[in-house]
């Protein structure tokens, strides 16, 4: 960076990280476009797309020293084999006539020297095995039109095989092959459990992130997530990865709705307040609406629907094929959904109400390999048992058996938000508040804290505060008034965006 201010004739303000999430440790320079002087940055084309490769070559001589002949062969000789788009590939790919053929014999003048001819013979062969190379004549290959792109996607898969390996073995574990999965999409329409063990970045412009998650079934799955879902997901959470179906309940029920190719949310909010449409326990009528709503905007964007007023939705006789077509759009996207926060570990001795204790008194894991991850959550699961017994909130059968008491999930979450909330009280010197079924909650939404027993919102009123559970309707309002009132099982029934002010 130094030599590019001396040819440039300027200071520049610049950044840099090195990654090490793929198979070839990398550095990136973002550069403020603007001079010492104010004024926009000007770079010739030729200057960024040979003038800086020649720059760092011959620093990285000066530092390294000149590569041997000997260096050369043996990177090139290990390329013969490699399944990645290689400099042998490029070089051929270049030589191509418009036929794709590639012609190694003397007479063409394609290959200049005997060892050039050497390598290309042998990367052809390896090519051939891969369905991307096929010998037209003796001496005369013709390449697959989608060898750049196979190629490059062979390497991103031996990227991530090897990413997942190292992520395996820093837990003192391996596996074989064959049970490493690359689900791109989150490997069908069957939820699949698991324990993530790491992240990588996949791809540098477009803020993915691969998650390297270890299985209840033994198999270890790579998945992709955007950055935000990745934030809130920590090393040792528990996770559920699945694909999205491919047409979206939210989509279906707007299509039930549409009367005359109307939909209208008000109608729909009424029809759930009044029973006709039912809602799961603990959800409530405004949450379910909202969350149709931002899907019609995120068509609308897209084209697919018209809003034509606040409570009017336009919706096109092809809604469903034309949402599953925009979905298909947006690239191959993995549904991750976060059971628990909190590792197997922090699970066995944690106060709150846990995805251990949810498997307990509920139906069971899923069918679990005795290896990996599979094994540890039999383990915990049994180590979870004896704390409850000890702290009272299970017994022993006469047979030997074990039983949770009544309302255990509940019991354990209230007796964590009692505790956390006596802790943030010394920190806020505000005292804390625990709002019964049919008592308002009304206050600012300060904050989000995540628990064992799951996300709750931290509302904050004039002379006190709550913790109540989160619903992702509540993103939109951090900071502001809002208002609602506790229902007998445990939710909030929010006011959000009606009437007159910010939050009623």
């Amino acid at each position: 960076m130094e030599q590019m201010q001396t040819d440039l004739g300027t200071r520049l303000d610049w950044v840099a990280v090195d990654h090490f999430n793929t198979g070839h440790p990398h550095s990136h320079v973002v550069i403020r476009g603007v001079d010492d002087r104010g004024k926009d940055l000007i770079i010739a084309q030729d200057y960024i797309t040979a003038g800086l490769r020649h720059r760092a070559e011959n620093l990285a001589t000066l530092e390294l020293a000149q590569e041997t002949e000997l260096e050369v062969a043996r990177k090139l000789q290990a390329e013969i084999t490699a399944e990645r788009l290689t400099r042998i590939d490029r070089a051929m790919i270049q030589d191509l006539d418009a036929s794709q053929s590639l012609d190694l014999r003397p007479a063409s003048g394609q290959v200049r020297a005997e060892a050039e001819a050497t390598l290309r013979l042998g990367r052809l062969k390896t090519l051939e095995r891969l369905g991307l190379a096929e010998q037209a004549a003796p001496g005369v290959w013709t390449l697959s039109k989608d060898i750049e792109p196979t190629l490059q996607a062979l390497g991103e898969r031996g990227d991530i095989i090897k990413a997942m390996s190292r992520a395996l073995s820093r837990r003192g574990q391996s596996r074989a092959l064959e049970t490493m999965v690359i689900d791109a999409d989150g490997g069908g329409l069957t939820p699949k459990i698991g324990r993530v063990i790491d992240k990588r970045l996949v791809d540098e412009l477009g803020d993915r992130i691969g998650l390297i998650v270890d299985g209840l079934d033994g198999r270890v799955r790579h998945v992709e997530v955007d950055g935000d879902t990745a934030s809130e997901i920590k090393f040792g959470a528990i996770v559920e990865t699945g694909a999205r179906p491919t047409s979206r309940p939210a989509d279906r029920t707007i299509a039930g709705l549409a009367d005359g190719g109307v939909y209208r949310p008000s109608g729909h909010r009424q029809r759930r307040e009044s029973g006709e449409m039912r809602l799961a326990p603990g959800a409530n009528a405004d949450d379910f609406v909202e969350a149709h709503v931002r899907r019609l905007e995120a068509l609308r964007r897209a084209n697919v629907v018209e809003r034509l007023g606040t409570d009017i939705w336009h919706i096109p006789n092809d809604f469903q094929a034309r949402a599953e077509a925009f979905d298909a759009s947006q690239g191959r996207r993995a549904q991750v959904r976060l059971l628990s926060a909190l590792d197997l570990e922090s699970q066995i001795t944690s106060d709150g109400a846990t995805w251990l204790d949810r498997q307990l008194v509920g139906k069971g894991l899923p069918e679990a390999a005795s290896q990996g991850f599979g094994g540890e959550v039999e383990r915990a699961l049994e180590r979870r048992r004896g704390v409850l017994l000890r702290q009272g909130h299970a017994t022993r059968t006469l047979d030997g058996g074990w039983r949770a008491k009544p309302d255990l999930l509940r019991t354990l979450e209230r007796q964590e938000v009692a505790k956390v909330g006596a802790e943030l009280a010394n920190e806020k010197n505000l005292p804390f508040r625990v709002p019964e079924a049919g008592q308002p909650v009304k206050g600012r939404l300060a904050d989000s804290i995540q628990l064992a027993s799951g996300k709750f919102a931290v509302i904050e009123g004039n002379y006190d505060f709550s913790l109540v559970p989160w619903r992702p309707a509540l993103e939109r309002y951090r900071g502001q008034q809002i208002a609602g009132m506790m229902e007998p099982g445990g939710g909030v029934r929010w006011q959000l965006g009606r009437g007159r002010g910010l939050g009623i």
